[in-house]
């Protein structure tokens, strides 16, 4: 079968569209990365997790799935929160280095955000080793999530210990609904 110029094109423009599949609830996943801290993370290593993948135009909607992380998480090991951030252009290896600076800057002001928390709820333990975040410069993280790297990407998910997505959201969850998925 011989196919049309137009018929060509058209495939090749609907080709990564169609290899960006939605995850699946209820399906094991097992998603590595390294967050701007060095560290090695896995949606399937032994804690609930949750992970907010968001572009830059929509932290602070990550920020507001952050404070509505239920008290009965905060502090504890078995439980993180990663907010994986989708850069939308290409960026050079220094500009990168100096982006993920930006990043652990600001996340040092959200560790002295959630310590306030931990101190009302008399949480011990430096808050800001419980903040963590990964910057996607190339998109192959966000695709890892089913997820090319758009303007206005966001979607929060919430994995089980062994990598078992248990709920996902393209929107806000309700601080009822984070907590439900959680427990």
């Amino acid at each position: 079968m011989r196919l049309a110029p137009i018929q060509l094109l058209t495939l090749l423009f609907l080709f990564p569209v169609a290899a960006q599949c939605e995850l699946s609830v209820g399906q094991v996943y097992s998603i590595s990365f390294v967050d701007v801290d060095g560290n090695t993370l896995s949606t399937a290593d032994g804690h609930v997790t949750a992970v907010v993948v968001t572009s830059e135009s929509n932290l602070d909607r990550a920020r507001a799935v952050g404070d509505r992380i239920p008290n009965f998480c905060l502090g504890k090991p078995d439980y993180r929160m990663i907010t994986v951030l989708s850069f939308q252009k290409e960026h050079s290896k220094p500009v990168r280095m100096v982006l993920a600076a930006l990043i652990r800057r600001r996340l040092d002001g959200e560790g002295r955000r959630l310590q306030s928390r931990y101190d009302q709820l008399k949480v011990a333990g430096n808050a800001r080793r419980d903040v963590r975040a990964v910057a996607d410069f190339d998109g192959t993280i966000s695709s890892q999530f089913g997820l090319s790297a758009t303007a206005g990407n966001f979607r929060v998910f919430v994995f089980g210990r062994s990598g078992q997505l248990l709920r996902q959201w393209n929107d806000l969850p309700s601080a009822e609904e984070l907590a439900a998925a959680l427990k």
